[in-house]
């Protein structure tokens, strides 16, 4: 996949210029309605004979337009969006920078821009998908501004459960713990990217080493808590439990950032500096503070084995 990122106004030399079909929207999370709007993009690309398309736009428009600024956490941070956009067999992916001079662009500006300009023959987005100064454009008004250089597909609402699959579905069962339930709407676990990073090394001195991970992008964390986890290294699946949060038995609450601290099963080793991922599979309980150590152990003990019956009862 080509990936070509473009500033406004667009410099004519960073074009690939050929016919495309074009799925456009924000796409946090690359869900399953996400898939569906690429998944019907590659079939119109394949029926006409042309290549396949996506437009994505970074910062979130939120972080550039909302005063005061504020920088967000993402489902995925813009490079998991591009592992996760070419996996789907994308042929060209555009990452438009969403700045306040882009979000000041007209409708008919914005598909003369960036539309007829690139060379779309079809645009394919969910029917939500607004575009233009204050949303102004949306799939209603598309057929107007496209003066006839392409046609169009609107992807209907996709639901499960009778609920419509949303990024802001996914976030808010992330805010509320409920990891086991993101599968059915993102396809697939919840997961983040980090490095293994000296931490301060308490979890061995009580019977549970831990692998303490930094986050190298800002992902939006599940709620603080308790978690059955697996960790992907370079070359190990790995099972474990893990904690976010802030460690309120050692810390005062509201003294420090979440940490995010993975202990695993049967295993042993030096994993610091390496790079991993890990998936959230159970919430096990919210983060609490105990009275001393000896009630921490029994907890953590209590949690391990809910992790570890967790996944005999779930291996893949």
């Amino acid at each position: 996949m080509d990936t070509i990122y473009l500033h406004h106004p667009i410099e004519a030399s960073t074009l690939k210029l050929q016919p495309t079909v074009m799925a456009l929207g924000y796409f946090d999370g690359v869900h399953r309605g996400h898939q569906q709007v690429m998944a019907k993009a590659k079939e119109v690309a394949h029926d006409l004979g042309v290549t396949t398309s996506v437009m994505t736009f970074h910062p979130h428009p939120q972080e550039v337009l909302r005063k005061p600024k504020t920088p967000l956490k993402y489902i995925t941070p813009l490079p998991d969006k591009v592992e996760r956009i070419e996996s789907l067999g994308i042929d060209t992916l555009y990452v438009v920078q969403f700045t306040e001079e882009f979000a000041r662009l007209t409708p008919q500006q914005f598909v003369d821009h960036y539309l007829i300009a690139l060379d779309v023959v079809h645009v394919v987005a969910g029917f939500d998908f607004t575009y233009g100064s204050l949303g102004k454009g949306t799939m209603e008004t598309l057929p107007f501004h496209a003066r006839d250089r392409f046609s169009y597909t609107i992807v209907d609402k996709f639901e499960e459960n009778q609920q419509k699959v949303s990024s802001t579905v996914i976030r808010e069962l992330l805010a509320e713990g409920r990891v086991q339930d993101v599968p059915l709407y993102l396809g697939m676990p919840y997961t983040v990217k980090g490095q293994v990073v000296d931490g301060e090394k308490r979890g061995r001195t009580i019977g549970f080493p831990t692998a303490n991970v930094a986050l190298g992008e800002r992902y939006l964390l599940p709620q603080n808590g308790v978690y059955a986890v697996t960790m992907r290294t370079a070359d190990q699946l790995l099972e474990g439990v893990c904690n976010i949060g802030v460690k309120p038995t050692f810390h005062q609450e509201g003294a420090a950032e979440p940490t995010i601290e993975v202990h695993l099963f049967d295993f042993s080793g030096d994993l610091y500096g390496a790079h991993v991922e890990v998936e959230f599979h159970l919430f096990i309980r919210p983060e609490q503070k105990f009275a001393g150590v000896e009630a921490l152990v029994s907890q953590i003990e209590k949690d391990k084995q809910q992790a570890i019956d967790y996944f005999r009862h779930n291996s893949s």
